[in-house]
C-alpha cells in the first residue's frame, strides 16, 4: 500500500513539474527582470542585461541551437543583432532550454554554434529557465526590446513569416528599432512570436 502511495505522490510531483504554470509575458512598459543578475556568456564571462544595456537600450532575444525556426532566421537574426548594436542597443540572447542541454543545447553547443554564425554578442546560459520564467517567454525566437530606461517598448516576433525571409512583408523588430532611436512611441508595439517551445524542465 506505502508502495501504491508513493507511486501515485510521486507521479503527481512529476505532473505538477511537466505542468508548472508560465507567467505572462512582460507587459509593455514594464522594467527588465533581475537586469543585475549575472549569467555564463559563451565568452567565459558573466554578463547581466544592466551590463549588456547600450545607450539607447537592449535587446533581448530567446533562442537556442536546436529549434528549426531559429535555423530558419539565421541570417535575420545575425541582420537585427547588428542592426541593434549599430543603433547603440545593447544585445543578449539566452538559451533558456534547460532540458535539451543534452540534446545539443549545452553551453559546449551554444559556443560552437555561435562561432559557427560568427556571433559577436552576449548569447548566455539561462540555467533552469529562471530569465524565461521572469519575461514570459514561450518561443525561440523570441524578442523583448527595451529603451534607455530599461522599459520594454517592443515584444514579439523578428518579422511577419518565419518561414522564409524573401517573404516577409513586415520587419517588426526593425522598425522599433527604427522608431526607438528616432524617440517615437513604438507603432506595433506587441506581434505573435512563432517558434518552438522552451524547453523547461
Amino acid at each position: 500500500m506505502k508502495k501504491i502511495l508513493f507511486s501515485v505522490l510521486a507521479l503527481a510531483a512529476i505532473s505538477i513539474v511537466a505542468f508548472r504554470p508560465i507567467a505572462d509575458p512582460l507587459a509593455i512598459g514594464s522594467s527588465i527582470p533581475n537586469a543585475g543578475t549575472k549569467m555564463k556568456d559563451i565568452s567565459g564571462k558573466e554578463v547581466s542585461f544592466k551590463e549588456a544595456m547600450k545607450e539607447n537600450g537592449l535587446m533581448v532575444m530567446f533562442s537556442c541551437n536546436t529549434c528549426p525556426v531559429v535555423h530558419k532566421y539565421e541570417s535575420r537574426t545575425m541582420e537585427s543583432c547588428k542592426k541593434a548594436l549599430d543603433n547603440k542597443i545593447g544585445v543578449i540572447l539566452l538559451n533558456s532550454n534547460e532540458a535539451y542541454r543534452e540534446k545539443g543545447d549545452s553551453y559546449d553547443d551554444m559556443q560552437g554554434y555561435a562561432k559557427k554564425l560568427g556571433y559577436n554578442w552576449n548569447y548566455v546560459v539561462d540555467q533552469n529557465s529562471v530569465m524565461a520564467d521572469a519575461f514570459g517567454a514561450t518561443r525561440t525566437p523570441e524578442i523583448f526590446l527595451f529603451d534607455k530606461s530599461g522599459k520594454l517598448v517592443y515584444h514579439g516576433a523578428i518579422d511577419d513569416n518565419s518561414g522564409s525571409p524573401d517573404e516577409v512583408t513586415r520587419k517588426h523588430l526593425s522598425i522599433a528599432i527604427d522608431e526607438l532611436v528616432a524617440g517615437k512611441t513604438v507603432s506595433t508595439q506587441k506581434t505573435k512570436s512563432v517558434g518552438c517551445t522552451i524547453k523547461r524542465l
